[in-house]
């Protein structure tokens, strides 16, 4: 009797492990899927005249930042970012048919819902800062990531300067 129950008892056991074993294979192949499916952040040259600049470099030179960075807890820009931003508020201004997004992101210190009020400040920041230089709002589109999607992983200073950002695209 004894060695009937074992048995049972092995066999309820290996099944267990095989249905828990299932379940985990499924979620990795979805999250596998789910990043392969983002879209890339490299920057490519070229010239666009009309539509989105997604894939785009915005103007003439592709030196042109197309990446706004930020204090800890600031929404300001910087006059590097101010500088970069007018030339591209002139090429918007010359292709009104562009359309555009603005990317606000986060560090990781502090509350998601805090994150994603921040990172929509900051892209607001610039998305304001291009109408006052005279690009349409209709053109812009603002959304805000927080802190879920890091240009840079660690939980250190450098990483977290990385992820203080806004990104055009």
């Amino acid at each position: 009797m004894k060695t009937q129950l074992l048995k049972y008892g092995a066999i309820i056991s290996l099944m267990a492990a095989l249905l828990s074993g299932c379940s985990t294979t499924g979620s990795d192949e979805e999250a596998g899927s789910g990043a392969t499916s983002m879209p890339s952040q490299s920057v490519t040259t070229g010239t666009v005249s009309t539509g989105d600049v997604s894939g785009t470099t915005l103007g003439t030179d592709s030196a042109v930042a197309r990446v706004f960075y930020f204090e800890f807890d600031k929404a300001v820009l910087n006059a590097e970012a101010r500088a970069a931003l007018r030339l591209h508020a002139e090429w918007l201004k010359a292709n009104p048919a562009v359309n555009i997004r603005l990317e606000g992101h986060a560090d990781e210190r502090g509350t998601r819902e805090y994150n994603m009020a921040l990172g929509e400040r900051r892209a607001n920041s610039v998305r304001d800062f291009l109408i006052q230089e005279g690009v349409s709002a209709g053109v812009m589109e603002v959304i805000s990531y927080g802190e879920e999607s890091p240009a840079a992983m660690g939980s250190n200073e450098a990483s977290w300067a990385l992820n203080r950002r806004v990104e055009m695209k």
